[in-house]
């Protein structure tokens, strides 16, 4: 596994870490995610993703538990906040209060008494940019979290962010995650923009939420796969068209012949630059934590790259 610093910081991750969106807490129970987190702690994975809102705290509850197998300081552990917890309509969003007392509950959830980062799950256009810089960095003084980031942020929001931090002093994020897969290409340019402000960036969903993995083939839907479970499946509608089902068979193909899987040459190709500081895969089984996490080894070829851009232009399908 190979190493990085997040963005502008001394914080270093291994460039694949494991994420819990759809996975721990819901479709994988503590018996299983305690030997998906062995499994990548054993690849030398250090960086764990989760969200609050993931399963109303129950990803992080699962995670937390697993996680207590291991000595806290041997890992990096991120969650996030932003989403709708209850009916309250102070309970969501990035309102000071529902920062500082999310975080609380975070902590209670995963065990600990510290966040290594805690990122702003979507941008709140109904909470002035200034309260949440200046929330984060109380989280920071306190002790509860070490840095901040964010998720899914435009390169303009996280600019306007670090110039209100660096004006007061403050903390400014160290860390964005953008969609960011072979199927997602878009964020490219937000990738450079975010580089040259000293943001790393956690690429999730690189895998196209298994679509990359070769696993719907021929459009066939396997047992017990995401696509099946009509909650979890919600989310691969968008992407899940024909054209991204030849991509991705084509894809598979080039793996192949590279003698890798389809999931490590997904997230190698994610990797392939200095652009991504590390990729956040799920999994719901340790034989696929090992396959995902040999991934931060791989360092692709020209040719290999040359052949997958091929595969996605849009003129080669014909």
């Amino acid at each position: 596994m190979r190493y990085t610093n997040l963005g502008r910081s001394g914080l270093k991750i291994s460039r694949v870490g494991l994420g819990s969106w759809l996975t721990f807490g819901l479709a994988v129970d503590l018996e299983t995610t305690r030997a998906c987190v062995r499994a990548a702690v054993d690849c030398g994975c250090i960086f764990f993703d989760t969200a609050d809102v993931y399963g109303k705290g129950q990803a992080e509850r699962t995670l937390g538990a697993a996680l207590a197998d291991h000595r806290r300081r041997d890992y990096v552990l991120a969650s996030k906040v932003f989403g709708r917890m209850s009916t309250n309509p102070n309970d969501r969003g990035l309102s000071r209060k529902h920062v500082i007392e999310s975080c609380d509950q975070s902590l209670s959830n995963l065990g600990t008494d510290y966040l290594d980062l805690y990122q702003c799950h979507r941008f709140d256009t109904e909470t002035p940019l200034e309260e949440v810089v200046d929330a984060m960095g109380d989280l920071v003084r306190q002790g509860k979290i070490l840095y901040w980031g964010t998720s899914d942020w435009t390169t303009k929001q996280l600019a306007d962010a670090i110039g209100y931090a660096e004006r007061r002093n403050g903390y400014r994020p160290i860390a964005n995650q953008p969609n960011y897969s072979l199927l997602e290409q878009q964020a490219e340019v937000e990738l450079v923009r975010a580089r040259e402000l000293g943001v790393g960036q956690l690429a999730f969903s690189p895998l196209a939420q298994g679509i990359l993995t070769g696993k719907y083939s021929g459009g066939q839907v396997p047992a017990g796969s995401r696509a099946s479970d009509p909650e979890r499946g919600g989310f691969l509608k968008k992407v899940m068209t024909p054209a991204n089902l030849d991509r991705a068979a084509r894809v598979a193909a080039l793996a192949r012949e590279l003698s890798f899987t389809p999931a490590q040459l997904a997230l190698a190709w994610c990797l392939r630059k200095d652009l991504v500081a590390g990729a956040i895969t799920g999994a719901t089984r340790p034989e696929q934590i090992t396959e995902n996490m040999a991934a931060g080894d791989i360092i692709l070829g020209e040719d290999a790259i040359q052949a997958l851009e091929r595969i996605l232009d849009d003129e080669f399908l014909g």
